[in-house]
């Protein structure tokens, strides 16, 4: 996609607002865009389809699919208002390939992020772990294709051998689970910034949903799980605002240093109620975006005009 050539917006193009401002993404854009046309994003910053692709590929291959403006405000202040990928399309002017890059990396990571998913060892398909309690999966495209059920092991991805349900292991010589190896044998580290906290283990596993978290040894002590969001201290293992109550984000705890983790939490996720709907409200905007995603792939037939030229192919929305 670095390759392609440079994209401009068209000027008669009614649903665009156009700008006479430098683009609030480039910091070493001028005033007059060399130019090139500006458009207003929702949040009210200026952009070219260009910087505004480059952005937002940056964070999706940051891991960031719910694209969030950059632009600055008030000194160091970001403006962070969201937007989605409807938005992020149409003023992004992207291409087909860009189109298809971008949904399949949303879907992937929102996968990661709300479900245990990972392929199955036999037929390659995704399949998901509702039940995190069991290592005892069942793929249901090898269960169709063979006529009877086909289970296998999330952890050592092989058949499945011995009873189920099982949370540790199956009866499969070597499976063990690796992370919590990896727990009970990395390195220790200090937190130079931190005062008090020295020989702290590396790696923890999220208190919450049990996603593997590595400390960069920069700054405070506190941080935020990119799996479930909650923030905890990684030197007692505690919620944050639980470990605050009794001492500071950069001296140790009153607590000291947690033990080494010798299981790892299952995510029980909110299901009911206003847990529930706290949930919706904070995924609101993601949900927005699969849905125009799933209606663009379902009408991507209709919405494109393919024109072909001599040398090259070109597409444009409807």
């Amino acid at each position: 996609m670095d390759d392609s050539p440079e994209k401009s917006y068209d000027p008669f193009d009614s649903t665009l607002v156009f700008v006479d401002r430098k683009d609030d993404l480039d910091p070493f854009s001028s005033e007059d865009g060399n130019g090139q046309l500006r458009a207003q994003m929702s949040c009210g910053h200026a952009v070219t389809p260009d910087s505004l692709t480059q952005l937002c590929r940056h964070q999706l291959d940051q891991g960031n699919y719910k694209f969030k403006c950059p632009a600055i405000v008030q000194g160091t202040r970001r403006c962070n208002k969201p937007w989605s990928y409807q938005e992020v399309r149409r003023l992004a002017d992207l291409s087909v390939e860009e189109m298809q890059y971008f949904e399949e990396n949303i879907a992937r990571l929102a996968a990661a992020e709300h479900s245990e998913i990972q392929p199955c060892p036999r037929c390659k398909s995704n399949v998901e772990r509702k039940d995190l309690t069991n290592l005892c999966v069942v793929c249901p495209v090898c269960t169709a294709d063979q006529g009877k059920s086909y289970q296998f092991c999330w952890q050592c991805q092989k058949l499945w051998k011995g009873a189920a349900p099982c949370s540790d292991r199956c009866d499969n010589d070597g499976c063990s689970n690796k992370n919590l190896e990896l727990l009970q044998t990395c390195k220790t580290i200090d937190l130079p910034e931190v005062r008090g906290a020295i020989n702290c283990p590396s790696i923890r596993a999220c208190p919450k949903c049990g996603a593997m978290v590595e400390h960069s040894r920069k700054k405070c002590k506190n941080l935020r799980c990119p799996r479930c969001h909650v923030e905890f201290c990684f030197v007692c293992l505690k919620l944050t605002r639980k470990c605050g109550k009794t001492s500071t984000p950069f001296i140790l705890c009153q607590s000291g240093v947690a033990p080494r983790q010798t299981s790892i939490p299952v995510w029980k996720k909110p299901r009911h109620g206003r847990e529930r709907e706290s949930v919706r409200g904070v995924d609101d905007l993601f949900v927005q975006q699969l849905r125009m995603i799933e209606v663009l792939r379902q009408h991507q037939g209709r919405q494109m005009r393919l024109l072909r030229n001599d040398n090259e192919v070109e597409y444009f929305s409807d």
